[in-house]
């Protein structure tokens, strides 16, 4: 496989990564806001199964990955179509967070996420646009 082959797969990684930083930055931030006011405000708790959704929620970040390493046409489509939804929601609720919780993480969310995600689907369009067109003068 050449390197143009596998840019899509790199800029879901990349966005994956941005995900993955993003709720970290929002769990320490919520951290330092709850030692800050002595633990005044109420703790987030979370049963097994909130904690599995989350797991499968972020974890669906490495399917758009390996779909696009897989780099069929229909592979990359379905990796363009979870992954545009997956920056969607992400960006959505991150900005909706960064509205009760604070400016730094809307900012982070569009920063991490939607930035390199915009990206990833632009790679990927041109991809498949690469993919779809014929060869002329083979």
């Amino acid at each position: 496989m050449s390197y143009h082959q596998n840019k899509p797969a790199l800029f879901w990684l990349t966005t994956a990564v941005g995900a993955v930083l993003f709720l970290t930055l929002q769990s320490f931030s919520y951290m330092n806001d709850y030692l800050k006011a002595n633990g005044t405000i109420p703790a987030i708790t979370f049963d097994a199964g909130a904690l599995w959704m989350f797991s499968i929620f972020y974890g669906a970040w490495i399917v758009t990955v390996l779909l696009a390493l897989i780099g069929t046409v229909r592979s990359l489509w379905t990796a363009l179509i979870l992954g545009g939804l997956l920056i969607f929601v992400n960006s959505f609720t991150g900005v909706f967070d960064g509205l009760r919780d604070g400016g730094h993480i809307a900012f982070s969310a569009l920063f991490f996420i939607t930035l390199p995600g915009l990206c990833a689907i632009v790679v990927t369009w041109r991809q498949l646009k690469l993919k779809g067109t014929p060869h002329v003068g083979k």
